[in-house]
């Protein structure tokens, strides 16, 4: 991504001049040096003690089909497992992409994945997404057939946002209900989001701090919400199943005109008609 979530800087460390035209590279695993692996296995550690207090079913269960806990991951083997589930692969990339490459590769159920891992003094906070973010974040829920349904369908909205000028709100609905959504399960909230799963502290602080504002999803409401980049996200929106998600696609494009020329709430705000749960 590059312009879909506003505030990132775009490509800081990755091989740009590499990369095929839809911006895809070819995982070198033999680039992985020890200390990647020492990384990984340390950042995996930490977040796999905290799953079965925080997050979602479905995304513990993706999680466990999938070879993460050996090291960091080749693509091409997680690839084959994801393709049996719901179709989709993983394509490496440098880093944080153009908005239409993006799309298209999630229309064609390719999910773009950075290639570099972050740095040992970078495990509590990293400015652009890398490897584990992405992989271990995003991958476990694309085993999920709803929500990688829902994905799918986002990819294909992007054209659409770009014509009527409606890329802000469409970024909401993915910074909300991909990087930082939660799900009620058996009268608890689960987290779902890879912003939230990969992040020690944004796990606990999304399912269990007092101070976040934790909201019914509304997809009118989230479309006209503005997020933070850089800090705790203070407004959550839960769903009941990732079905919702889907079927929320289904007049977006309406949607997202009608949000387009709404006014925006701002983070941590109320609105009318806000669900609190």
């Amino acid at each position: 991504m590059d312009g879909l979530i506003e505030g990132l800087p775009a490509g800081l460390r990755g091989n740009y001049a590499a990369a095929a035209a839809d911006f895809t590279l070819v995982q070198d695993m033999a680039r992985y040096a020890p200390e990647d692996y020492a990384t990984w296995r340390t950042l995996y550690q930490r977040q796999a003690a905290l799953l079965p207090r925080h997050a979602a079913a479905a995304y513990r269960e993706g999680l466990a089909r999938l070879p993460f806990a050996e090291g960091v991951p080749d693509f091409a083997q997680c690839s084959t497992r994801l393709r049996a589930a719901t179709g989709w692969t993983l394509v490496a990339v440098p880093g944080l992409i153009p908005d239409d490459a993006f799309f298209a590769h999630l229309a064609a159920r390719r999910f773009p994945v950075t290639c570099w891992i972050r740095r040992p003094e970078e495990l509590d906070y990293i400015v652009e997404p890398d490897i584990f973010h992405d992989a271990f974040g995003h991958v476990p829920l694309l085993t999920q057939p709803d929500f990688a349904e829902f994905l799918a369908a986002y990819g294909r909205m992007g054209e659409t946002a770009a014509r009527i000028g409606a890329l802000k709100p469409l970024a909401r609905l993915y910074w909300h209900m991909v990087e930082f959504g939660l799900i009620q399960e058996g009268g608890a909230l689960r987290a779902y989001g890879a912003g939230i799963l990969s992040s020690s502290v944004e796990t606990v602080h999304a399912t269990e701090s007092p101070k976040p504002r934790r909201l019914r999803f509304d997809v009118r409401r989230v479309l006209r919400s503005e997020y933070f980049i850089d800090d705790l996200q203070p407004t959550y929106f839960a769903i009941d199943s990732y079905a919702e998600l889907f079927a929320a696609m289904q007049d977006l494009p309406r949607l997202l005109a009608e949000a387009r020329d709404a006014q925006s709430i701002a983070p941590g705000a109320a609105a009318p008609g806000d669900q609190p749960i």
